[in-house]
């Protein structure tokens, strides 16, 4: 069932088993696990069917240096779906040694092995529709695939390991029609949480107490309650309720909010081959189904342990876009239709550097040098990307100079004065919005510097050209775009110590029995993985957990009738 709670009678009470805040892809995902559990289920959205400038305000906040980190409300939607309607459909789980602990990096150690998620995964990668959970070319590929660079070898970097690409799925579109009709299932637009009321002890959510922009009030009581609201937003509601804890539900030893993690990501340097006619092969590749895979450089664990190093991949990417030396009439084309282009992708496409007459005009005489390209890009381009269902993820360019430049993803280290915390403003619902502090470490740069130390020596030991870059400038140049657009993790960490974790190994709070956390607010670590696809793996794995719990507990609990 389909509702707005702009529709319900003001003050109405509503009942379930279970309360899910928050309808993006871990929400849903908990939601699709639970329909066919026999326990009536509530499912919370902020937005509507489509964005709405006011929901989309209540994301507004603040950011200690705009240089490092967006606005709170980009990246973000408040809508059905969260923001798999803006995500790229990059698929990819965690590697083994993301979830141990490493001595040289404090605060890693998730409190289950990989292989306890290896079959949340599978379910994961059916939902987030990336076809089969193959992610080597050797798995996916019945045929060999040709090398991405004739002729690099490494014993610490390898080749064949896989990012699949969603369609990518809208999960508030594609299964709209699934949770509209299903018997157990309330879905309640425009509900926003105000309150999270608790008993006297501190140990029980009680009740939630919800408000629509319009002033319409409502209420929900549940056995079970679920807040699945994003990286930010979790921490938000937990520091802003205070009525029984006075620093915030789940905050009793300051962690909520603490050890914000992106990660850190960016183009840098050039590679410039030795041989012009080599083949390079770093493009996508169509696995079973027609799903767009791309293999990259992924530093092995071995590699990492023996440098005291975090997790790393990179991939061959375009030569940075705002310089005409490229050659290329498609890059310049990009540039050009810059304002034309949404904000999520233009800010790493072009970065914010203002260019020059001359560049304009460099720029303008690359498309009229090379129109049969450029017009080809633009065909290919809308039959591929607007026309297909399964669209294709990216640009991908073999540019004319025959220069590349190195499009990399690290990991980031868990630090507490990394946080995000309430400021003295309030929004619309009268709710405290968030200020964002983002911070990197020493390490983080660290583990940069060191891969492309490695990559570089790498393809110069192999003979076939030369990775440079500027050391005295690296930190800089890995800075220039901040913090990794979408991936806000770490801010309820997940542990089994209530002294360093927010969150235990199933998401729920240390010391409220009925009320988890799901998405990747809960991540010990952050990867080099984008988190999609592991947070829609441990919201299946919630969702088990909570129908094996409350199924056998208690007899179920039925709606009070709209």
């Amino acid at each position: 069932m389909l509702q707005d709670a702009r529709d319900l009678t003001d003050g109405q009470l509503l009942e379930a088993d279970i309360c899910i805040a928050g309808a993006g892809a871990a929400g849903i995902a908990i939601a699709l696990e639970l329909l066919d559990s026999g326990l009536e289920v509530i499912l919370l959205e902020s937005g509507g069917l489509k964005e709405e400038r006011a929901s989309q305000a209540l994301y507004t906040g603040t950011v200690a240096d705009a240089q490092l980190h967006s606005p709170p409300d980009r990246y973000r939607q408040r809508r059905l779906g969260g923001s798999t309607t803006l995500w790229g459909g990059r698929c990819v789980p965690f590697d083994d040694i993301d979830f141990e602990e490493r001595p040289y990096l404090p605060g890693s150690g998730w409190p289950f092995a990989r292989a306890a998620l290896e079959p949340y995964y599978r379910r994961a990668n059916e939902l987030c529709e990336a076809g089969q959970f193959a992610y080597t070319a050797d798995e996916a590929f019945a045929s060999p695939l040709p090398p991405v660079v004739p002729g690099f070898a490494s014993a610490d970097y390898s080749t064949h390991q896989l990012e699949r690409f969603s369609c990518p799925t809208n999960f508030g579109q594609r299964y709209r029609r699934r949770l509209a009709s299903a018997r157990n299932l309330r879905v309640l637009l425009h509900a926003n949480i105000v309150q999270l009321s608790l008993n006297e002890a501190g140990t029980r959510v009680t009740e939630v107490g919800l408000r629509t922009l319009e002033g319409k009030t409502c209420r929900v009581h549940a056995r079970h309650h679920v807040l699945a609201l994003g990286g930010l937003e979790v921490a938000r509601i937990l520091l802003a309720n205070r009525d029984t804890h006075r620093e915030g539900i789940g905050n009793d030893r300051d962690l909520v909010g603490r050890n914000y993690m992106c990660h850190i990501a960016g183009t840098v340097g050039t590679l410039e081959l030795s041989d012009p006619a080599a083949v390079i092969s770093h493009g996508y590749d169509l696995a079973e189904g027609g799903v767009y895979c791309r293999r990259r450089f992924a530093l092995n664990a071995a590699t990492q342990r023996r440098l005291g190093i975090g997790n790393f991949i990179a991939r061959l990417h375009h030569p940075r876009i705002t310089d005409p030396q490229h050659d290329t009439g498609i890059l310049s084309l990009l540039y050009l239709a810059k304002d034309f282009i949404p904000y999520e992708y233009a800010k790493r496409l072009h970065g914010g550097e203002p260019a020059t007459w001359r560049q304009w005009l460099g720029h303008v005489g690359n498309v009229c040098a090379d129109p049969a390209d450029t017009a080809g890009f633009l065909w290919n381009w809308y039959r591929r990307r607007h026309l297909a269902t399964r669209k294709l993820p990216s640009i991908v360019v073999w540019p004319r100079a025959r220069r590349f430049s190195l499009d990399f993803h690290s990991e980031q280290q868990p630090q507490a004065a990394s946080r995000v915390r309430l400021n003295e403003q309030r929004d619309a619902l009268g709710m405290p919005q968030l200020h964002v502090d983002w911070r990197y470490t020493p390490w983080d740069i660290h583990t940069v510097r060191c891969s492309l130390a490695l990559f570089a020596r790498d393809i110069r030991n192999s003979g076939i050209g030369t990775f440079t870059y500027d050391a005295a400038e690296l930190e800089a140049e890995i800075l220039r775009d901040g913090a990794y657009g979408g991936h806000h993790i770490g801010t309820t960490r997940m542990g089994d110590d209530p002294r360093t974790s927010v969150v235990n190994a199933d998401g729920r709070v240390h010391g409220v029995g009925n009320l988890s956390i799901a998405g990747s607010a809960t991540f010990p670590t952050s990867s080099q993985a984008n988190p999609t696809l592991t947070v829609v793996a441990l919201a299946v794995r919630l969702a088990a957990h909570l129908k094996q719990q409350l199924q056998a507990n208690c007899p179920v609990v039925r709606n009070v009738p709209a």
